[in-house]
């Protein structure tokens, strides 16, 4: 069965996970393919393949006779969606010879090259699209098809100790909540949870949230000179006080932001929630101090008390612990891109991975990319061949790694 085959039948399941559940997983729905990969990778060969309770699926592939002492590696991809757009009910699209130009998703919705310029560079394949009503999973079943594929080439190709996991609840943050150190037997892995073909991160942003609050004192408007305040426009000026060019629309590569998630309000209370990013974490923990700065101003113009912070520490850039030790994961990684006939795509993550939870708890995991583009919405699309490269690319590690 080749990336594509697997992807198609994995797309199927909904595994959608929920933002705002502490259970791990968040979703019952994700023990179906949990426990459907379990059974897949035994019958690859490995040995101990196991669904957890917490969902998580293990399997630990023996080396081949003479190889026990090569360096283990593993891999690594979420198998829930996000919760972000339907996942209910997926029905890819599959369109063999692509012509380059724009497709006609469904529900009034179009792939356009305007808005996607790749897909031009795309003619010829065979390209995978949604039906213009959910999103497509290949973030990150493409991912999991990847690595059963590479899996399943382990039996015709020479390979040291191979390790391989899929986590639940990557999407709402919580894809590590139950990662079970023991049952994973690889010193170092990839995640495999990227985009173009031939992308690697080894660093992502460092990232912390605030909730700014404020207390307003709420009277009769014809009473209010001197006496009122207005909670909802102490937030305004809060928001406006705040670097205006620093935002996710206005900033790119390794420029950081502050994110205004969430906002409601009135005269007498009002909040926001905000999500902060930096690749520099000192340059993070500015950004942390500006929000205190600036409830500093507005609680010296409108009273003590009137607005309070709450500052909340998140993932930590994974540079910080791949380099300069784990220098060789990254140099392995750029080698199997280069052998499958790609130019490596050196990426600055704009966000974080379970890979950047993991290095920092002991396992260092570098990102590598599926081939897919535009993940969590309609527009999401993918190719065969791409999966086909990202597939060759995991194999051409394992090869590396057997002579280590």
């Amino acid at each position: 069965m080749n990336a594509l085959e697997r992807f198609l039948k994995y797309a199927a399941y909904s595994t959608a996970s929920a933002e705002g559940v502490q259970s791990s997983p968040t979703t019952e729905r994700q023990f179906a393919l949990a426990r459907e990969l379990a059974r897949e990778l035994a019958g690859l060969g490995a040995p101990d393949a196991v669904c957890t309770d917490k969902c998580c699926v293990y399997a630990n592939f023996p080396a081949t006779p003479g190889l026990e002492g090569a360096r283990a590696v593993g891999f690594i991809a979420h198998m829930d969606t996000s919760p972000d757009f339907c996942g209910e009910g997926v029905k890819p699209k599959v369109i063999p010879g692509y012509d380059g130009g724009d497709v006609e998703l469904g529900c009034g919705r179009v792939l356009r090259v305007s808005e996607q310029p790749h897909l031009a560079s795309m003619r010829g394949r065979t390209l995978v699209t949604t039906s213009g009503d959910t999103l497509l999973g290949a973030d990150d079943k493409a991912g999991v098809a990847e690595i059963m594929t590479m899996a399943e080439r382990l039996a015709s190709m020479p390979h040291g100790p191979v390790s391989v996991c899929f986590t639940p609840d990557e999407e709402v943050g919580r894809g590590t909540a139950g990662f079970d150190f023991e049952l994973f037997k690889a010193g170092c892995a990839y995640t495999v949870d990227g985009g173009q073909e031939g992308e690697i991160s080894w660093e992502n942003f460092n990232a912390s949230s605030a909730v700014v609050s404020f207390k307003g004192v709420n009277v009769h408007p014809g009473d209010a000179t001197n006496v009122m305040v207005n909670a909802g426009l102490a937030a305004v000026e809060f928001a406006s006080r705040l670097p205006e060019a620093e935002t996710p629309r206005l900033t790119s590569g390794r420029q950081g932001f502050y994110h205004l998630t969430g906002i409601e309000g009135e005269v007498g209370s009002a909040r926001l929630s905000y999500i902060l990013r930096d690749h520099d974490e000192a340059v993070l923990r500015g950004r942390e101090e500006k929000i205190r700065s600036v409830a500093g101003e507005l609680n010296a113009k409108y009273g003590a008390g009137t607005v309070s912070v709450e500052i909340t520490q998140g993932y930590r850039n994974m540079a910080q612990k791949l380099l300069p030790e784990h220098q060789y994961m990254i140099d392995a990684a750029l080698e199997a891109i280069r052998a499958a006939g790609v130019e490596p795509v050196c990426k600055s993550n704009r966000g974080g991975t379970d890979g950047a939870v993991l290095s920092w708890r002991g396992l260092p995991c570098p990102n590598l990319g599926t081939g897919g583009y535009a993940f969590h919405g309609p527009y999401e699309h993918i190719t065969a061949e791409g999966m086909d490269i990202c597939a060759g690319i995991l194999c051409g590690l394992v090869k590396i790694y057997a002579g280590m």
